[in-house]
């Protein structure tokens, strides 16, 4: 998972330029240092404690689920503002005390926003479904799908599952699939894994639909993967960098003018947060010499009030949960590359 690490610290870099660039947050300049948890729970917090001992006034992060809900417990008791760009399993909102808000959807809202958009699009009636049952992210994400698909009435034909220790050979999942005659296979999993499944879906002669949700973004990354396997791939993702809008282009723009790539939606997420940290605080007036403690207590305050306009979502806004609300989006590979689909 680094390609998503590596976006989330370079997005959220640009959004702290700006805005210090623009003369900081209620007049201050921002301080940004980033730890490395090399997706792993236990170095995640490690990571936490060197960045508390730096003097961390808040958080943005994790990046993925499980290093995020260990962090999430850690914040809880020092009562730390903690915002996640990307993980997005309800536990970890429920791991804090109020104090974590996520700014990508939930795992249960991928489900079902997932389901709803193949059904409202008619991309698909018969569904297979492939999954990794040891991930909470895998597995939170499909049981909402299921539970979705058949209230919008789509025909699950397949669902086949596999776990961490089995996730090279994926033939009997697609065969499973291919068998029940699946027009569309769902699979709710990370890029690593699905560009084994596109390329042994293919060595197979299975012709089919590709629908993933956001752990697919990265899969045009994956060193040593013919991308043309990708082709048609739809995921839902909240930001595609060929979208028009002035605010996008400029990110995009910024982007690969610092890092020679082109950034993916964790990186827009990452950027977002650091944005919607900036509203909250404004909505608060936090400043500086705050303990770490009211600080949280006010940016829980100043979180359900304000609404912001970001690459993820317009007029986005939090419940006293955590949860953001807003509108999903999905992207499609073509000709190589994200194209935002209508």
């Amino acid at each position: 998972t680094a390609i998503y690490g590596t976006a989330v610290k370079n997005g959220a870099q640009i959004a702290v330029d700006e805005i210090n660039a623009a003369g900081g947050i209620n007049g201050k300049q921002i301080e940004y240092r980033f730890e490395d948890d090399q997706n792993d729970a236990e170095k995640a917090v490690n990571a936490y404690n060197t960045l508390k001992d730096w003097g961390m006034q808040m958080l943005v992060g994790t990046t993925t689920t499980a290093p995020c809900i260990a962090v999430a417990g850690k914040t809880a008791s020092d009562n730390v503002f903690q915002i996640t760009p990307s993980a997005s399993s309800p536990d970890v909102l429920s791991s804090g005390n109020g104090n974590v808000f996520q700014v990508c959807f939930t795992d249960p809202n991928q489900g079902v926003a997932s389901a709803q958009y193949i059904a409202e699009n008619k991309l698909a009636t018969k569904i297979g479904i492939i999954y990794d049952s040891s991930d909470v992210y895998s597995s939170g994400i499909e049981e909402k799908f299921e539970a979705e698909a058949k209230t919008q009435g789509l025909n699950i034909v397949s669902k086949a599952a596999f776990t961490a220790d089995s996730k090279t050979d994926f033939g009997t999942q697609l065969q499973k699939a291919k068998d029940g005659g699946a027009e569309l296979v769902f699979h709710p999993i990370y890029y690593t894994e699905a560009s084994l499944i596109l390329a042994q879906a293919d060595s197979m002669g299975f012709e089919t639909k590709f629908f993933g949700c956001d752990g697919m973004d990265g899969i045009l990354g994956v060193e040593n993967f013919d991308t043309s396997l990708a082709e048609g791939l739809m995921l839902l993702t909240p930001f595609a960098a060929d979208s028009t809008d002035e605010k996008t282009q400029n990110f995009v723009k910024a982007y690969k003018d610092a890092y020679k790539d082109t950034p993916n939606q964790f990186a827009a997420d990452a950027y977002d947060a650091i944005y919607i940290i900036k509203a909250a605080m404004e909505e608060a007036n936090v400043t500086p010499d705050m303990s770490v403690s009211d600080i949280c207590d006010a940016m829980e305050g100043a979180m359900t009030q304000i609404k912001v306009d970001g690459l993820t979502g317009t007029n986005m806004s939090w419940t006293e949960e955590g949860e953001p609300e807003k509108d999903p989006k999905a992207v499609q590979v073509v000709d190589g590359a994200y194209k935002a689909m209508e």
